[in-house]
């Protein structure tokens, strides 16, 4: 009983720190759909896309096809598909940061509209577990363990990611904290230097004026 409730436990964590996106949107012809994902480095992300169509007798007229661009924060590509009805992308983010994923449908009179359905992966919800268990022929237990361990070396990864980009985050409040100090400083001197010469220049006119 401990050990089923730990099992679950640890799968819960794992569902916090993977992710799976599943959407469904409208794009219309002329228009660019973007969406990104925070991907830490070395972990695997998978993404699937299709065009819905009306009926499936008839096939997808071009100008409902799409052209598709993964791109990484330091604007590395990771896929580019053009004038398509459906795709894949997978691979190892080699950074970290947001990844996005951009939909876009060539201009088109009259205006158009197609939907989109998309499911962006990351983590232990990338791997393809039923291969794994195809390949290596294991039982369902041993397949189980297997994704506790990944999931326990994914939450392990990710705890040293949030630390990492927490140092990162402190470090830039430090710096941002030490430039206002320094700009309010400065700010302060330009201020008192103003007045002195105005007190200064109000001074010798009261006295060439012989107010004073």
């Amino acid at each position: 009983m401990i050990a089923q409730s730990f099992s679950l436990f640890i799968l819960f964590l794992g569902f916090l720190f993977t992710s799976t996106q599943s959407l469904r949107f409208d794009l219309q012809s002329g228009h660019t759909k973007c969406i990104a994902e925070d991907i830490k480095s070395n972990s695997m992300t998978v993404g699937n896309y299709h065009v819905q169509k009306h009926d499936e007798n008839i096939p997808l007229p071009d100008s409902h096809k799409l052209t598709v661009r993964v791109t990484s924060s330091y604007g590395n590509s990771y896929h580019y598909a053009e004038h398509t009805e459906s795709g894949q992308f997978a691979f190892t983010a080699a950074e970290s940061g947001d990844y996005m994923a951009c939909f876009w449908l060539s201009d088109h009179n009259p205006a158009i509209t197609a939907t989109v359905d998309f499911e962006w992966k990351t983590g232990v919800a990338a791997k393809d577990w039923g291969n794994v268990a195809k390949k290596g022929q294991i039982d369902v237990m041993e397949l189980e363990l297997k994704k506790l361990l990944d999931t326990v070396n994914s939450i392990h990864e990710e705890m040293f990611y949030l630390r990492d980009r927490e140092d990162e985050m402190q470090e830039l409040n430090r710096a941002t904290n030490s430039k206002m100090f320094w700009l309010g400083f400065l700010s302060l001197f330009v201020c008192l230097s103003v007045a002195a010469l105005q007190f200064w220049h109000l001074k010798t006119f009261f006295e060439r004026k012989k107010l004073l």
